[in-house]
């Protein structure tokens, strides 16, 4: 066997291995390291030894005490020449063994298999085997299942010791001058034979007639020759058993693979694959194509063309006119397909991991394109890992094939725009289009009769409310788009499946759920879940799901451990169900019950106590004290400014007043208490002068003006005066040089319009009204005196009198 077939064949069963073993330190990889012996220090819990590539010449008994749980062991690669019959006496679990390309001799004398009951894969090709000759000590691998083996010579008899062992793939590996009598398979009972040969290595014709006269499944591996006597010996036997025919890693020229590939044609093989092909001495036209096959299927993975110059035209006609059911052109570098020239009876189409375009099956005949009519029988067509553009194109390329159910797009480049009609077949249920650039356009452009719906992987933000009605659509696949929210399923009534994972869905709007009558199951698995108040219900469903006590059906896949809080910082990485949030936290209702309603009775309370104590009018009187006090400390008034002040302040009031002002007013202001030096007209007029002038000196004399209101006062000509000079004086001395007081009830409406600079100054400024209440005096005078208050020069009173 091929070097690189034997690597892939151990490569495959190790793999298989890797992904069933307990733990990754289990794995133990020794390979390549100079060894020429088993290393003493294996951990114990070893199940996978890789010792390839080293000068180990033999193994002893004990070699592998320390392993008793290994199950694989590749020694391949190194310069074994014995082995001892009691080497895996303590390996009982072992199942695949790789001894190939050493010295091993005498395939009759491998001893060490009597420990080996439990073995399913070994491999001994590439030894020093001169014949094929099996001990007896074969027939206790019951439970083989993959045996390599390689000689010189294969004769009858053989393989007798092997006749009860029921293998699924029987490996023969062809050395050199390798001589085989016919016949000699007859012991062996296997699924599928493979027959690797050496380089330019003639075709054993009596070795391939056994092989399709006993074997369901043949494999012809490295084969560069000998296709001659090979479609010459398919077209004349009669009794041919076998159904699958493998070609892989082979060489062939354009004229041998029709000359084959009809002599298959007209024998019992119903499927033909071949792999890892290299292509010679392509065509330049048309040859002429078979109407009539058994065979159903044929399978070419990983052509390589070693042409320059050809027809490519007449490669693509030759596969396209195959008279098969099932044609597969996979992993290989073709650009175009044509059409089938009549009718076609294929029903399945895979061209995945192509360079296919959009011009696929059509062709430009003058300014028009021809689509492809011939297809109608095709049931299902993968074109996967292509060079696809535009999706409602591909919908023209295929709009008369009929008869198609299933269409995998996946893995292209295709997007939609919105804008031009798709003409889809009407039988289509199972549409791929996962691994695209598809928005949210794209559910305009979709077979109405899908049922099957993969988006998996595409740039889906929202699904819009106005689409194509999928009134069949019964699973949907929106994995690894751009939703930010659970979609509505007005366009889908028969949604059974939706599948969300590994979107950028915060929380769940799940009344949109309620639009979805038929939905069983549902994953929104590995998103970025914000664990606040709107996930409460989400939860829920979960929890619900997890327990199936939903009263929706609804099964959450994934549940508990693909759910996981991103947000808040104190709930990152916490699955969603070992949260708490309380009710009372989300639930405004119950929030109002226990929080609003104490705080409203005890407002309730304070504003009953405060309006029976009148504290409002108490605080307002604080207030105002306060902020007279403040500006007292925070106005620096300069000496000079006070020069020619004697008054602490000029009161203006109507002559209806005046008892309240001589009886209330000025004993308040004026006594020992007060300390206030007050100017009225009664006291401080000079005689002789006009009443304007005795206002305009009293009013420049004095720091402040207070002004009694009342409804007589606004009736007064003279009040009006006083208050237009003592506006005209507040620009000089500011705002707080008019104080006013407010002795009865004085709506707006009682003002005279020309008392507007009044009405201005009840609008802007805070005023003192008199209490009825006696208690509250006390207060009422402190705050006037405090609004009063200034440092004056030492000025006699008596001077304006004198005057």
């Amino acid at each position: 066997m091929r070097p690189m077939i034997s690597a892939l064949w151990a490569a495959a069963m190790l793999m298989g291995l890797q992904r069933s073993a307990s733990s990754p330190g289990s794995i133990v990889d020794r390979s390549s390291k100079n060894l020429s012996s088993v290393p003493r220090d294996l951990p114990q819990t070893t199940e996978l030894l890789d010792l390839s590539r080293n000068h180990i010449q033999q193994l002893h008994r004990g070699d592998f005490k320390n392993t008793p749980l290994l199950r694989f062991l590749n020694v391949s690669w190194n310069s074994l020449e014995d082995i001892d019959p009691e080497t895996f006496l303590d390996t009982p679990l072992l199942e695949d063994l790789d001894l190939s390309h050493n010295r091993l001799r005498n395939l009759s004398g491998q001893r060490y298999l009597l420990h080996t009951e439990n073995l399913l894969v070994l491999n001994l090709v590439c030894n020093n085997f001169l014949t094929m000759t099996l001990g007896s000590e074969f027939r206790s691998l019951v439970k083989l299942e993959r045996l390599a083996l390689g000689a010189q010579n294969i004769s009858n008899r053989d393989f007798l010791n092997i006749a009860e062992v029921k293998l699924r793939t029987l490996t023969l590996s062809l050395e050199n001058e390798q001589g085989y009598t016919a016949d000699s398979l007859q012991d062996v009972h296997a699924q599928r034979l493979q027959i690797a040969f050496t380089s330019y290595q003639i075709l054993n014709l009596y070795l391939v007639s056994d092989a399709l006269s006993l074997f369901v499944a043949v494999e012809l591996m490295d084969l560069n020759g000998g296709y001659k006597d090979l479609s010459k010996h398919l077209s004349e036997r009669v009794g041919i058993l076998t159904t699958h025919f493998y070609l892989t890693n082979i060489s062939i020229n354009w004229r041998e693979l029709t000359s084959f590939v009809g002599a298959v044609q007209r024998s019992s093989v119903t499927h033909l694959t071949a792999s890892d092909v290299a292509l010679h001495n392509l065509p330049f036209s048309d040859d002429e194509a078979s109407e009539m096959s058994k065979m159903k299927s044929f399978t070419a993975r990983r052509a390589v063309v070693k042409s320059f110059f050809f027809s490519q035209e007449t490669v693509y006609n030759f596969f396209i006119n195959m008279p098969v059911e099932s044609l597969a052109l996979v992993e290989t570098s073709i650009i175009h397909m044509t059409c089938p020239k009549f009718h076609s009876p294929i029903l399945q189409l895979d061209f995945s991991n192509c360079a296919l375009s959009d011009s696929i099956f059509s062709r430009v005949e003058g300014q028009a394109t021809l689509e492809c009519e011939t297809l109608d029988s095709v049931r299902k067509l993968i074109l996967a890992g292509n060079n696809f553009k535009s999706l409602q194109i591909l919908s023209q390329r295929v709009q008369f094939m009929k008869s198609l159910q299933h269409l995998d797009l996946s893995i292209n480049s295709l997007v939609y725009d919105g804008l031009g009609e798709c003409v889809w077949p009407l039988n289509i249920t199972n549409m791929t289009l996962s691994s695209n650039g598809l928005t949210a356009s794209v559910f305009k452009c979709l077979p109405r009769g899908t049922e099957s719906l993969d988006l998996q992987n595409n740039q889906v933000s929202v699904i819009p409310s106005s689409i194509l009605e999928l009134e069949n659509l019964s699973s949907l696949n929106l994995n690894a788009n751009r939703l930010r929210d659970l979609p509505v399923c007005n366009g889908f009534p028969l949604l059974n499946e939706l599948l969300l994972k590994s979107n950028s869905l915060h929380a769940p709007t799940m009344n949109k759920l309620d639009s979805c009558p038929k939905l069983k199951t549902l994953d929104v698995s590995f998103n970025p879940f914000t664990c606040t108040c709107a996930l409460r219900s989400f939860i829920s469903l979960g929890i619900k799901s997890e327990k199936k006590k939903s009263h929706t059906g609804i099964e959450l896949l994934n549940w508990p451990m693909g759910y996981y809080c991103t947000y808040p910082e104190a709930f990152k990485d916490f699955t969603l169900k070992d949260i708490s949030i309380p009710e009372v936290s989300c639930n405004i209702g119950l929030l109002a019950t226990t929080i609003l309603c104490p705080a409203v009775l005890v407002i309730i309370a304070v504003v009953i106590l405060c309006h029976r104590l009148d504290a409002p009018w108490y605080m307002s009187m604080i207030w105002q004290w306060t902020r007279a006090k403040h500006r007292a400390r925070m106005r620096h008034v300069r000496p000079e400014d006070l020069v020619g002040v004697e008054f602490h302040a000029f009161v203006s009031y109507s002559q209806h007043d005046a008892d309240w002002v001589q009886n209330s007013l000025l004993p308040n202001l004026e006594d020992a208490t007060g300390g206030l030096r007050i100017c009225h007209h009664e006291k401080n007029f000079v005689p002789g002068k006009t009443i304007v002038e005795n206002i305009i000196a009293c009013v420049e004399k004095s720091r402040r003006s207070v002004f009694v209101l009342s409804a007589h006062f606004v009736k007064s000509e003279w009040c009006h005066y006083e208050l237009y000079f003592a506006s005209h004086q507040r620009l000089a001395w500011g705002t707080d040089s008019v104080v006013l007081v407010l002795l009865e009830p004085l709506p707006q409406y009682l003002i005279p319009s020309k008392y507007y600079q009044l009405k201005s100054m009840m609008g802007r400024h805070t005023y003192l009204e008199w209490p009825q209440d006696r208690a509250k005096h006390r207060l009422f005078w402190a705050n006037l005196r405090a609004a009063l208050q200034a440092d004056l020069p030492n000025a006699p009173v008596a001077e304006l009198a004198e005057e």
